[in-house]
């Protein structure tokens, strides 16, 4: 269920507390707090004494009641599980040099001053998104054909992304192809076009220059070409719009049409239906106001009620169904295994959390069930998962990890309940999903098979190897 857990992880906290803390107060950040002045800018920065922490692992600040453990010195599940990895590590080889031991291993730099203003500023950016009306910044912000140009880079082509728009009708669009787009190069007060061609193809973008411009590269530009301005050669003849060569080049030719025949011939152009494909590639059929069901993100093991607030080029903004104004959000992609339809976690037997909302606004509907991705058919009858089978899994919450864990529960169309052992909370509570067929679960001894760390449960054995000998060193691990 949590391939990958990318989706989740956009604007999720983690909790292991069996408390439901649902509306959770943001304190405010007090005027005394010590400003801090870097390259010109000003900043207020958190001392960790005004209901703020800083993470000891990562450095992310936020606010302190959100943070994990009793102490609140980690910002995550994950972060906690990686300071007390690398502290062992750390008390291992300090041992094996001969040195004595220490009160805590200092595994961690200072974080410096560049990235706890970065932090700091990634937490503001969060809570300014939490706002009902959320301020976009306009795609045209970012230059992606500046950058390509000038790290020399090739974009992945449209045709890579199935789940994207356009991306199992992408065609023969390549490099040569002929299109008829905008003429920017004139002084005339009306809209004109004129017929460019792709030099560089990157996803949606493509480098065009004008036709009759040969190898002169002043005039390129960059171009999405699934924009309304974008149409195969011949359009303009049969919509009856004005083909005007730019006024650059307008005195290299006399006769423009016949330049046009000779060059034209032969060449490729895109689809006559290419407008239509793209509209109807971004038509969705999840709208506002669905309701599904999706992964809790304070608490891993259970599933809510959340309605689609949002649909963008086929990610949804769900927003859950209790909160109040609609800051309890996250994004995902429709095809996510994070969502489901309603009354998925009754029929597989998986926890879920029941709504308090007792009357429904105007508007809501459940979405279809064809809706989702439809899973793996598997046959749980003969050589299946059994409850405590043992596997070796990828941290949904830390996806460079790959941990001890156990199979927790079976529950019904291939769906494992899954716990990595040694941090697992007392009421299940941060046991995560996966399909029996997901690439994120494997077998005993993977990880050795093929040289990759496995993350080995707290208060265990662990096995450390050089190139003349094996040492195995007995970790004792106290929980605090």
């Amino acid at each position: 269920m949590f391939d990958g857990y990318d989706s989740c992880s956009e604007e999720s906290t983690s909790s292991s507390s069996s408390e439901d803390s649902e509306d959770e107060v943001v304190p405010s950040i007090p005027a005394s707090l010590p400003i801090i002045k870097n390259n010109g800018q000003v900043y207020t920065y958190p001392d960790g004494k005004a209901g703020m922490a800083t993470c000891e692992m990562c450095g992310m600040v936020g606010v302190r009641d959100a943070f994990y453990s009793k102490t609140k010195r980690f910002c995550s599940v994950s972060c906690s599980r990686s300071y007390s990895s690398n502290s062992k590590k750390a008390s291992i080889l300090a041992r094996l040099q001969g040195k004595p031991p220490t009160k805590k291993a200092k595994v961690l730099q200072k974080q410096p001053l560049r990235a706890k203003l970065a932090a700091y500023a990634q937490y503001q950016a969060s809570q300014q998104n939490q706002a009902k009306s959320k301020a976009v910044v306009p795609a045209e912000s970012f230059d992606w054909g500046r950058y390509i140009c000038s790290n020399d880079t090739v974009g992945a082509p449209v045709s890579c992304f199935k789940h994207a728009p356009m991306g199992t009708c992408w065609g023969d669009i390549e490099e040569g192809v002929r299109i008829e787009v905008l003429n920017s190069d004139t002084n005339l007060s009306t809209k004109v076009y004129w017929i460019a061609e792709i030099i560089k193809l990157a996803g949606f973008k493509a480098l065009l220059r004008y036709e009759g411009f040969d190898n002169d590269s002043n005039k390129d530009f960059w171009c999405n070409l699934c924009i309304p301005e974008v149409h195969p050669v011949g359009w303009c003849a049969s919509s009856g719009k004005p083909l005007v060569p730019p006024k650059s080049i307008q005195h290299k030719y006399s006769n423009w049409k016949a330049f046009l025949v000779k060059r034209l011939t032969g060449a490729k152009t895109l689809p006559p239906d290419f407008n239509a494909k793209v509209h109807e590639n971004m038509q969705f059929p999840f709208k506002k106001l669905m309701r599904v069901e999706v992964v809790d993100k304070n608490y891993l093991c259970r599933t809510r009620v959340a309605l689609v607030e949002q649909v963008i080029g086929g990610r949804l903004r769900l927003v859950y169904e209790e909160s109040q104004d609609g800051s309890d959000d996250f994004w995902c992609h429709m095809y996510s295994p994070l969502i489901h339809n309603i009354g998925w976690s009754r029929s597989i037997g998986h926890r879920f959390k029941r709504s308090d909302i007792t009357k429904k606004m105007e508007g809501q509907v459940d979405a279809p069930a064809q809706f989702f991705q439809k899973v793996k058919d598997v046959d749980q009858s003969g050589d299946w998962f059994k409850d405590g089978m043992k596997l070796e899994a990828i941290d949904p919450l830390n996806l460079s990890a790959i941990c001890v864990a156990t199979v927790r529960k079976v529950l019904a169309d291939g769906y494992l309940m899954i716990g990595i052992d040694g941090s697992e909370a007392v009421d299940g509570s941060d046991w995560f999903c996966y399909h029996g067929t997901s690439p994120s679960i494997f077998p005993v001894g993977f990880c050795e098979i093929n040289n990759i760390e496995l993350t080995p449960p707290r208060g265990t054995t662990v096995c450390l190897s050089s190139s003349k000998n094996f040492l195995c060193v007995l970790l004792l691990y106290v929980n605090k």
